[in-house]
């Protein structure tokens, strides 16, 4: 054999002796971390903090959870395995498979049928369940956590906190990141819009309940180019607006019903409030309410659904 097959012949031999001993020394080490974690101490609970910035005690691995917001319920069933979702309230019915679950009212607290169901973690929103309630469910050992939400980018990142409390992280993250491209697209297709109509959204009647500042129907509107006509933030997220302060703002355009029921209920209840650019130009829409008012992984399909009714 000549000098230089020679060479390559040992060198390649020696190659594959040191991606074998680097492959077995890799195993060897995975194998050994193993045995040490198998023999590692398992936490049963740890201490996490909610939202409101309360301190819980927390199963390690939760098993058996449920939500006592209807938006909490749809993020549980975006990011957890359904198997560990125990129960659902009377208000919870996205997706349609949570209809099987058991359902425990929280309006009023059903705290007999909640000890019956047995969760041992469950999740609410800020403004959903009093903290009286939430009280009296941590005396009888169920730790409850609470989201907030302000902010598009709460419901990504909220996604994200219950992935790491359950184990899912990297899905949660898959996610969440998945969605924020989306309305990262919506967001740059709208951003030469010059005209920014003031949009209104009505949640009651008597007396006029709005969507404020405040809210995530604000950040909505600024990825579609429009704007919140309610202009300054409020004490109350979903404040009570007086006949005056409406007609001063004066809205482009309205959401809370069609504009034949809201000629027929509303602006006969308020005949002033005809004097409106949203009445004048007929520009008054019906928006889904659960997209509307859910702060849940739809909210990108609820920015689709007001995009298409403003038109914009």
């Amino acid at each position: 054999m000549p000098r230089k097959q020679f060479r390559v012949k040992i060198l390649s031999i020696g190659l594959r002796h040191s991606l074998w001993f680097l492959l077995y020394a890799g195993f060897g080490c995975q194998s050994g971390n193993e045995n040490v974690k198998k023999h590692l101490p398992v936490k049963e609970y740890i201490t996490v903090t909610d939202d409101l910035g309360r301190k819980l005690k927390i199963p390690h691995y939760p098993k058996r959870i449920m939500a006592l917001a209807p938006s909490a319920t749809e993020m549980l069933y975006a990011v957890c395995d359904e198997n560990q979702i125990i129960a659902r309230t009377q208000n919870c019915d996205y997706p349609a498979k949570v209809k099987n679950k058991p359902v425990v009212n929280n309006y009023p607290m059903d705290y007999e049928t909640l000890i019956k169901v047995k969760p041992d973690l469950i999740f609410t929103v800020h403004g959903i369940t009093p903290p009286e309630v939430a009280a009296r469910i941590q005396e009888l050992g169920i730790p409850v956590y609470f989201q907030t939400f302000e902010k598009l980018n709460d419901v990504f990142d909220r996604l994200v906190d219950i992935g790491k409390i359950m184990h899912r992280d990297a899905y949660a993250m898959y996610y969440a990141d998945s969605l924020r491209r989306e309305l990262k697209n919506i967001a740059a297709r709208n951003a030469k819009i010059s005209f920014k109509p003031k949009v209104l959204a009505i949640t009651w009647n008597d007396p006029i309940y709005v969507y404020g500042r405040n809210t995530i129907f604000t950040d909505k509107l600024r990825l579609l180019g429009a704007e919140n006509a309610v202009t300054e933030v409020m004490s109350q997220p979903y404040p009570a607006l007086t006949r005056e302060y409406i007609l001063k703002i004066n809205p482009d355009v309205i959401i809370g019903g069609t504009f034949g029921k809201m000629d027929s209920t509303f602006f006969q209840q308020y005949p002033e409030l005809k004097q409106i650019n949203a009445y004048q130009n007929r520009r008054i829409f019906a928006a889904t309410d659960d997209l509307m008012s859910r702060p849940s992984p739809r909210v990108v399909e609820s920015v689709h659904e007001l995009q298409s009714l403003l038109k914009l």
